[in-house]
């Protein structure tokens, strides 16, 4: 069972769709240490006490982290003592970290035992030979969060203060920290494919290592009891392949209407019989497929009604204070008449897409890239391309791979490179994002780039964004879609992107409508156009706003700007602290009727 100190932070199980029994968590109070000058290796704080404490996993930048330093953090330091479960001897012990932004390093017990470079994706250490079980694991982290230079940074501001689409930096750590035993030879993170097609899950099983006679075996089950099972050898394959055929009076779909998801029982057997590591999972029987200019889920047209979600917090900035904060934003989005978000500008914490899951919410993946360009095509320089771009992306698809409720990826959004200017780093990367991408995962959809500058020619989707606050002015913007038009973002002078050839569209960034009554001049309110003059003339806008793009048999669906306030950026349906600022119920009245692309 989870062992946990009462009152600790973000106590959940942080990995839902890779569950073992036995583990740690390491949330709570740690020593804490800010090193403005990065120069605290050479200052011994790796071997020293620390003169402040944070409350992990809320960054210190937070509220909830009991710091609240939103100056520049160049480097931080965390320190802590924990004594590594007795019962847990015969096993080794697996350090994790779920995300931590973004250069960390670790020690444990004077020891290096891991680097990463990324802030949004998580990684591990492994203890063997540092800390056993029954001893103490002395744990050193350094985070270094330099505002120079190329990094992934989502919509965290390289300048002192959060203006307009740029917001309060997110430094160390931010989501879950935690110990979990494992055999020697054990399970890793499994990758599930559904087959909706052949009425069955393909599952591969990587392994950390080989035995003579392992073998693996998967069970299938729903509420009626076990549906199918599977054994195959695990003694010469790094990553043994399963099949779970369901029979046909078992199959059910997953779908937002019915967001049935199996039960999955992952077990390693050794030579004996014997089960040696165990994990619980769970996967959705549903397809993501393309007909022509249509995106089907399960065969049939679905108008994909998204919000943007920027996954901002007032008090915990990119960490949701409470598990059931993650919840109440899915419940606020559907609410309101969605049925699926674009998770904006970060890799959304796990449990979220556990909740997208079960409750049905369709998602779009997205990297933390807004913006990215180079030789001064940048938004405000704020973030440039480089080889860990790729690699960052490969491990958040790795970790997301099975999640039922993803239905498309998105690498980059509104990066910066005109067409027919010099070949950039940034076009490599994008290249080789979507290579990766589609390298990772051959079933689903996937946008180059997000808006603005679509480069590579094969991209699954064709999107743009406009923010026209007029409907009539949208209405024509729009237009020309059915004649293989489709409107496309351009600067000044030269075009962004390589032309549309007959892919899926949708806008997928519009309204983004400026309503905050009553914001304070201190709060540098601010939203996409005019102010509404009053509340009516909102909804008039909104209506039509939406009118357009469901009106538009071409157009598989949309995203609407945005779900919450974030900051000053004062344009969400809801406030920050998410309190109704509209009627709800009207904003949902006016996306429920049947879009033109649904009645096919």
């Amino acid at each position: 069972m989870p062992i946990e100190a009462p009152a600790v932070p973000r106590p959940e199980y942080p990995r839902p769709q890779f569950a073992r029994p036995d583990w740690l968590c390491l949330n709570g109070e740690w020593q804490y240490e800010a090193d403005r000058g990065d120069s605290g290796l050479e200052r011994g704080l790796r071997e020293a006490e620390l003169s402040g404490r944070i409350t992990v996993p809320f960054c210190p930048e937070s509220e909830l982290s009991g710091v609240g330093d939103t100056d520049f953090l160049e480097a931080v330091w965390y320190r802590r003592t924990v004594t590594v479960p007795a019962e847990w001897t015969g096993r080794r012990v697996l350090l994790h970290f779920q995300a931590v932004d973004y250069d960390t390093t670790v020690w444990v017990n004077g020891v290096e035992v891991a680097r990463h470079r990324g802030g949004f994706t998580p990684f591990t250490a492994e203890l063997h030979g540092v800390a056993a079980p029954g001893e103490e694991a002395v744990i050193v982290v350094r985070a270094r969060d330099s505002r120079h230079g190329p990094q992934a940074r989502g919509k965290q501001a390289t300048w002192y203060a959060n203006t307009h689409c740029f917001y309060t930096r997110t430094t160390g750590i931010w989501q879950t920290v935690w110990l979990e035993p494992v055999p020697e030879a054990h399970l890793r993170r499994p990758r599930i494919t559904p087959d909706l097609a052949g009425g069955a899950f393909h599952l591969v099983l990587p392994l950390s290592a080989t035995r003579p006679g392992h073998r693996v075996r998967a069970v299938l089950a729903d509420g009626a009891g076990e549906v199918a099972a599977a054994e195959a050898p695990a003694d010469r394959d790094f990553a043994p392949r399963l099949t779970l055929a369901v029979p046909e009076e078992r199959r059910r779909l997953w779908s937002p209407e019915d967001p049935h998801l199996y039960r999955l029982r992952l077990e390693l057997l050794d030579g004996t019989g014997r089960v040696v590591d165990t994990a619980d999972s769970y996967a959705g029987l549903r397809s993501v497929t393309i007909e022509g200019r249509a995106v089907l889920l399960n065969g049939r047209r679905v108008f994909q009604r998204l919000v943007l979600d920027q996954g901002y917090y007032p008090d915990g900035l990119m960490t949701a204070p409470t598990e059931e904060a993650l919840v109440a934003d899915i419940e606020l989005g559907l609410r309101a008449g969605f049925n699926g978000a674009r998770l904006h500008q970060k890799v959304f914490e796990e449990r979220f897409l556990y909740h997208a899951d079960r409750l049905g919410y369709l998602v779009w993946g997205e990297f933390g890239d807004w913006g990215c360009g180079v030789d001064g095509h940048t938004s405000g320089a704020n973030q440039q391309p480089d080889a860990s771009y790729v690699a960052q992306w490969l491990e958040a698809l790795e970790r997301d791979y099975s999640h039922p409720s993803i239905v498309g990826w998105c690498p980059l959004n509104e990066t910066y490179q005109r067409l027919h200017d010099r070949t950039t780093p940034l076009d490599d990367v994008t290249r080789a994002m979507f290579l990766a991408t589609k390298a990772m995962d051959q079933t689903r959809p996937v946008i180059d780039a997000s808006g603005y500058s679509h480069r590579v020619p094969e991209t699954d989707v064709y999107d743009s964004h406009s923010y026209e606050q007029d409907p009539d002015a949208f209405r024509a913007q729009m237009a020309g879609l059915a004649e293989g038009r489709p409107h496309v973002n351009e600067g000044p002078g030269f075009p962004w992107s390589l032309p549309y050839r007959g892919q899926p569209y949708f806008c997928s960034e519009f309204g983004g409508i400026w309503w905050r009554p009553g914001a304070g001049e201190s709060e540098g309110s601010w939203g996409y156009g005019e102010r509404p003059r009053d509340v009516e003339e909102f909804y008039r806008r909104f209506e039509g706003l939406v009118a357009v793009l469901l009106d538009d048999p071409g157009m598989f669906g949309y995203c609407y700007t945005q779900l919450t306030d974030v900051f000053q950026e004062q344009n969400g349906l809801y406030g920050f602290d998410r309190s109704e600022k509209l009627d709800i119920g009207r904003i949902s009245a006016a996306q429920r009727r049947t879009a033109a692309y649904e009645r096919g």
